[in-house]
């Protein structure tokens, strides 16, 4: 289904998003999912009026006319099934829970084609009957650790996004932070987007970023002076990419360990046996704890929890942050 696609815009299309425009006029295009169609304009293979789109959230006018270059569908690499060790949290007919350690990558990419926790739970799933698939709802960072879901199928799948989605279901995460958190409690609110310059890389963005929300409270704090340091509870009220390690870094509290959104503040701490103690931490100081939310199902309440890895509490009793 590759090639050019031309479309003229007419009233309806009037003022709308171009990638909700783009995602109705090719509902008939495989690869054409919302999120593939904004890749594509920000990818520059989208042109409006022969002059490049970069803002999926550009608003069309009578008269646009909009060329997309749709491109080649490419060959995709069956997953392979890897014996991999599991920390399975919860587990039903429907969907389990995992403990991802830190370090591991949820999905094959073209740097990390196996030893991932899709790999591992294919294997897992290698005796499941024939209607049956793992596939992940949510996903955390390679360096991340805690709690991720699976669903069993793809009924399930679709069914998991909307309750995880809801405001009834909660997402919580622990995070060791740098700053002086001062207050015990509120609320992180920033439209993100990927940054033009660094793909990989979110920032905030006013004009054509998507809300964001986080709920942040204070477990415990130290002086460190003259920095500070705090380990906070965050949850999460949207789902964005990088969503907690850019609203508390654009708070003035960037995650310990977190090279891509902080700075190594703690070379600025007094305190020498702190400073390395927090120097020494080699990721980001982020865990996925807890999650909470109505069976798709059985309409049952359902707590997946996971206990913080080793180096995780170890940075807590050493920083004297422990809860």
């Amino acid at each position: 289904m590759d090639g050019l696609r031309v479309i003229n815009i007419d009233r309806g299309d009037v003022g709308q998003r171009l990638d909700l425009v783009l995602q109705r006029h090719l509902r008939h295009v495989t690869a054409a999912s919302r999120t593939r169609i904004q890749k594509w304009i920000e990818g520059g293979l989208v042109a409006v009026n022969q002059i490049p789109a970069t803002r999926p959230s550009r608003r069309t006018a009578a008269g646009d006319i909009v060329s997309i270059a749709v491109p080649a569908a490419a060959t995709r690499a069956v997953m392979a099934a890897e014996e991999l060790r599991l920390e399975v949290i919860y587990e039903d007919d429907h969907l389990l829970a995992i403990d991802k350690p830190a370090g591991m990558v949820v999905h094959p990419t073209y740097r990390h084609p196996r030893g991932t926790l899709m790999n591992a739970l294919l294997w897992r799933a290698r005796d499941w009957p024939a209607d049956t698939r793992p596939s992940l709802v949510g996903r955390l960072d390679r360096l991340t650790s805690g709690v991720v879901i699976a669903a069993k199928s793809r009924t399930m799948h679709a069914a998991l996004q909307r309750v995880l989605s809801s405001p009834r279901s909660e997402k919580q995460y622990l995070a060791v932070v740098y700053g002086r958190v001062n207050v015990a409690r509120g609320t992180l609110e920033a439209h993100l987007s990927r940054s033009r310059r660094k793909r990989r890389t979110v920032v905030t963005d006013a004009v054509s970023g998507s809300h964001s929300q986080t709920l942040f409270e204070r477990l415990r704090r130290i002086k460190a002076s003259p920095i500070g340091a705090a380990l906070l509870c965050c949850r999460l009220l949207t789902g964005r990419t990088h969503q907690i390690r850019v609203h508390l870094a654009s708070r003035g509290w960037p995650i310990v360990g977190d090279s891509k959104y902080g700075e190594p503040l703690w070379a600025k701490i007094d305190d020498v046996e702190l400073a390395g103690v927090l120097r020494e931490f080699p990721r980001q100081a982020l865990h996925a704890w807890r999650i909470s939310f109505s069976h798709p199902v059985t309409g049952q309440s359902v707590t997946c929890e996971a206990p913080p890895p080793g180096d995780f509490q170890k940075l807590l009793v050493d920083a004297k942050l422990q809860r």
